[in-house]
């Protein structure tokens, strides 16, 4: 069972058009309560028919959003037997909706705004990565922005516990955020593919669209291995930037940066010297 939050997110689409762009088709309401109901619905991912509950947190009181739902979001997932329910997916939707959204309504954003957001995203990746998670699904989609537009990294459906330097086979996530190894159905580095997502995603937030066009997955592919990176005359992106894009779209695994290497590049450390003076 998906379990679906919202805040106070656009109020132009409803509850069923959020869930269809994260590949649900949602019916009829099997049950109804103050700030819950549950619904059947149609997965695309799973391929099967399932249940919603979908939580109205701006009516949910306190007690249960902090300590009962918690409590019972950590007992399903450790447990798995036919005659119990099994949660499948956690997604939460914030006022701001997701990154593509945001890049959707207002084009490309400045390079300090998307230093901290993506920041921000970076750190995520890094936890996930230091307790040995791969997410395998980064995309603007699955970056869901709260009211101050603070990253939420969502939609761990393709996530898995995965030693560092052990290579995965499975192919996961979008083409389009796809790392070449992953299209070529090669055995993959979990982290480097994470760091290429990233790469992507950093592509769209400061130039306002795909890095690589994937209606054409073989010529994507060919574009990919071959460092074709456009960057456009009438969007200013720094040198720096520049530089941290083509090392995360490294086509080769071992030359890709890694989240240690972001971490320490010379564009996100200009918002650490920043924020340095300014406590200083």
């Amino acid at each position: 069972m998906p379990l679906y939050m919202k805040s106070n997110k656009f109020e132009s689409l409803t509850d069923e058009e959020e869930l269809s762009k994260r590949g649900y088709a949602v019916g009829s309401t099997i049950g109804e309560g103050t700030y819950a109901k549950v619904k059947r619905a149609k997965s695309e991912k799973l391929n099967k028919n399932i249940a919603i509950k979908i939580i109205d947190r701006r009516r949910a009181p306190g007690d249960f959003q902090f300590k009962f739902l918690p409590r019972e979001l950590s007992v399903l997932k450790k447990v798995s037997h036919p005659n119990i329910i099994k949660v499948y997916e956690i997604l939460e939707f914030n006022a701001h909706g997701d990154l593509l959204d945001y890049i959707s309504l207002r084009g490309a954003i400045g390079e300090d705004k998307s230093r901290l957001m993506f920041q921000q995203l970076v750190n995520a990746v890094e936890y996930l990565h230091n307790i040995n998670i791969i997410h395998r699904d980064l995309k603007c989609e699955n970056v869901l922005l709260d009211q101050k537009n603070n990253v939420k990294l969502a939609d761990f459906g393709f996530a898995r516990t995965v030693p560092e330097g052990d290579l995965v086979s499975t192919f996961c996530g979008s083409a389009a955020y796809a790392a070449p190894e992953v299209l070529l159905g090669k055995p993959y580095l979990g982290q480097a593919y994470d760091v290429w997502s990233l790469g992507v995603i950093l592509y769209c937030m400061v130039i306002g669209y795909m890095p690589f066009d994937d209606t054409n997955i073989k010529r994507m592919i060919r574009h990919q291995t071959e460092k074709k990176i456009k960057f456009p005359k009438n969007v200013k992106v720094s040198e720096d930037c520049r530089e941290l894009i083509h090392r995360m779209l490294d086509p080769s695994p071992k030359e890709r940066a890694t989240v240690e290497d972001i971490q320490k590049s010379e564009w996100l450390k200009c918002d650490k010297d920043d924020e340095n003076k300014e406590t200083s």
